[in-house]
Order: C-alpha cells, then sequence, then structure tokens
C-alpha cells in the first residue's frame, strides 16, 4: 500500500484494538446509523482533488484494487475522507472507480466509505470556484454545443466571450449530473459526512463544540437533506464554516482545543479522530498525542506536480503509516517530533521559493493551508463566513 510519510519519515504508530465481529454490520449503538463495529483492516485516504491516477496508485499500493481497478481488498474498509473533486481534472473518473469498487468490495464483504467533504457539496450547490477546466470538459458530449447555444440565446449576455468563459463545453451537463437528481448529486447525497468504524471517527473537516452534542446519526441526515433539498442550504449545517465539513479548529488549533479534543472522545466512544480538509505538509500527522489524525497530505499533483503518496492504516491492535508499500512505525515523541521538524522544513522551502501555497501557520508547527479557500459567494449567492487560518 504506497502511503506516505514525508521524506521517508512515517508519522505515527497508536494503539487500537478492534473487537471482533462481522465487518459488514452497523453497530446498534446509541449514535444510530454510521457506525461499524468488528472491523479488521481500515485504510483512511486523504483528498483527491481530481487526481484520479495517484487514487488508483494508492488503492494498489494497499492492496486494495488489481492492475485492472477491481477490488481485491476482501473484508477492508476503504474511508475516503472527503474532497475527492475539483483542482484537478479527473474527478468525474475518480468517482466512478469509487462507485464500482462500493459494489464490489459490498459482495467481498468489505466496505467503501466516500465520505462527504466540503467540496463534494460545493458541487452540488453550485459554487464552482475550484472546478477545474478538464472536470467540465469530462462532462462534456455530443450535445454541449447546442446546450450551450440555447442558454446563450436565453441569456443575451452583454460580454459574450466572458459568458462563454464562465460556461465551458460540458458546463450543463456537469450541473445537471451534480444537481439532487443527477446521478453525482444523488450519489453524494446518499453517503454520510461522519463515520465510526470501531474506536475511529472519521470526517472531512471537523468537529467543532457547536457539534460536539450532536449524535452522528443526526449530522448525516441534516447533511443528506441539505443536499437534496437547496432550500435548506442557507444557515444550515453544509455552509457552517463550523460544520464537519469545513471546520478546521482540531487541525490548526493550539493546546487550548485539547478540551474539545476529549469531549469529542468521551462523547463518541472513540480513541481518534481522522480528518481531511487540512493540508499537513506531505506527511499523515498526529496531533494532541495521536487523538487527532490529519491524512490530506497533498495527494493530488495539481500542487507541486509531483503529488505525495500515502495512508493511513488501522489494523487490529496497530495504526500506522505506509509508505511506497513500506509499513513505517516510530513510537513515542522523538518519531512524532522528527517527522514535524521535516515537514516545517518542507513549509520554509515552500515560502522561500515562493510557490502558490500561500505560507504557513504557527500552530499547529509543520501544517501549511495551501487554498485558504475564501468561502464568499457565487453563483447563488449562498455566503461563507471568510474562516481565517487559527493559531
Amino acid at each position: 500500500m504506497r502511503c506516505l510519510a514525508l521524506a521517508g519519515v512515517a508519522v505515527l504508530l497508536l494503539s487500537s484494538r478492534a473487537p471482533g465481529g462481522d465487518s459488514r454490520n452497523r453497530s446498534a449503538l446509541d449514535q444510530g446509523a454510521g457506525i461499524w463495529t468488528g472491523v479488521d483492516r481500515v485504510v483512511a485516504v486523504g483528498d483527491v482533488h481530481g487526481d484520479y491516477d495517484q487514487l488508483v496508485a494508492v488503492l494498489r499500493s494497499a492492496g486494495l484494487i488489481d492492475e485492472q481497478g477491481n477490488w481485491t481488498g476482501g473484508k477492508t474498509h476503504l474511508v475516503q475522507n472527503g474532497d475527492v473533486l475539483d483542482r484537478g481534472p479527473d474527478s468525474r473518473k475518480a468517482m466512478d472507480l469509487l462507485m464500482r469498487l462500493e459494489k464490489q468490495a459490498a459482495e467481498a464483504g468489505g466496505y467503501v466509505h466516500a465520505l462527504i467533504g466540503n467540496h463534494e457539496a460545493m458541487n452540488v450547490y453550485g459554487d464552482l470556484r475550484y472546478v477545474s477546466p478538464g472536470e467540465f470538459a469530462a462532462f462534456r458530449d455530443e450535445n454541449s454545443e447546442k446546450s450551450r447555444e440555447a442558454a446563450l440565446a436565453k441569456e443575451r449576455p452583454a460580454d459574450r466571450a466572458h459568458w462563454e468563459a464562465q460556461h465551458p463545453l460540458g458546463y450543463f451537463e456537469h450541473r445537471q449530473q451534480f444537481s439532487p437528481s443527477g446521478t453525482y448529486g444523488k450519489w453524494i447525497a446518499s453517503h454520510d459526512a461522519v463515520i465510526k468504524i470501531n474506536d475511529s471517527l472519521f470526517l472531512h473537516g471537523g468537529i467543532s463544540a457547536k457539534y460536539v452534542s450532536t449524535k452522528i446519526r443526526d449530522i448525516n441526515q441534516r447533511v443528506r437533506e441539505e443536499l437534496k433539498d437547496p432550500a435548506r442550504l442557507t444557515g444550515g449545517i453544509v455552509t457552517d464554516p463550523d460544520g464537519p465539513l469545513w471546520y478546521r479548529g482540531l487541525a490548526q488549533g493550539d493546546s487550548s482545543m485539547n478540551p474539545l479534543v476529549e469531549k469529542i472522545q468521551k462523547t463518541f466512544a472513540v480513541e481518534r479522530i481522522v480528518l481531511g480538509h487540512t493540508y499537513t505538509d506531505a506527511a499523515i500527522t498526529p496531533r494532541f498525542g495521536g487523538k487527532v489524525i490529519l491524512i490530506d497530505i497533498g495527494l493530488s499533483r495539481v500542487y507541486d506536480g509531483i503529488g505525495k503518496m500515502g495512508c493511513l492504516v488501522i489494523e487490529k491492535d496497530s495504526v500506522f503509516v505506509l509508505h511506497r508499500g513500506k509499513r513505517l512505525e516510530l513510537r513515542g515523541r522523538g518519531a512524532r517530533s522528527a517527522a514535524l521538524a521535516t515537514a516545517q522544513a518542507y513549509c520554509r522551502i515552500g515560502i522561500k521559493d515562493g510557490r502558490e501555497l500561500t505560507g504557513c501557520i504557527r500552530m499547529p508547527k509543520g501544517l501549511r493551508d495551501p487554498a485558504r479557500e475564501n468561502y464568499g459567494a457565487h453563483r447563488n449567492r449562498i455566503r461563507h463566513p471568510r474562516q481565517p487560518n487559527r493559531v
């Protein structure tokens, strides 16, 4: 399983004992749907952002698919922590792969959890600032030119060239497919935003104090309902900067976040919280003594032309990183400090070279947010309050 540790440095090993049982059965715990127990092996992959080839490489190195892209993971649970979409050109291919693997894994007794990230939600409700030209082009068909001409005739924009740039061929087909009734819109809205497998909680952004007392079942139900009905979006959980799709406090906050982390552990009865969303300078990074694990390593080549290769594995009594087929384990403070020191070095290099990445945040050390996404208004006028980096 090709997974990543920065510059050959593995970033974590924790203890996790998975209870026995059928890996396909949801638990009947009070939290409700979204909970699985008795899973012997979990593989978690962070943000893909339109890089189909990198996703395939990670899954193959993890032993989850063969050369033809068919499921070979048996009863393994694959968790993709959201943000398959945007920035890169091949998000449609990545979604199609996950859709196929969902069926194949189920037949083998495994499971594919394609969690809802903020970019999945954005594509459904029409915030298209990060959709790449290749993503629109993937939906182009023989009727695209006629569809665009019909829309052009109806809207009669003053600046035709600007309008066409905003509506490339494939745009209207893309919007139909991501609508609540479209193939991909329905697929996204059928998934979970938060899940619990054994004693680990998985989601894209994070659990804030605002939602720490909300059950998994209720979070997922609210997210699905809002994505299926755009009228519910304004002021809802999907667009809330403190909601599970957007919140960065657990990834960027300092030690003052410890009480919240402990409350999450107690409320959801978990040992750890596994998050995507916040880029970690190529290293799968544990925080708060391993209670929070960040797995958005910059898999997509859209960031640096190379891409990073890594994923998290929770296997019986171990939590570790797989990097290019090798299991890398380091215990204790020294390992964590070494990994973060390496990440800090990369961060300094990134600033010095003046890359598009916009700089480092002071806390936690070693982390960088390349997008600094401006949660402003878009076509549908849904506004997201700008979320500053938290120190």
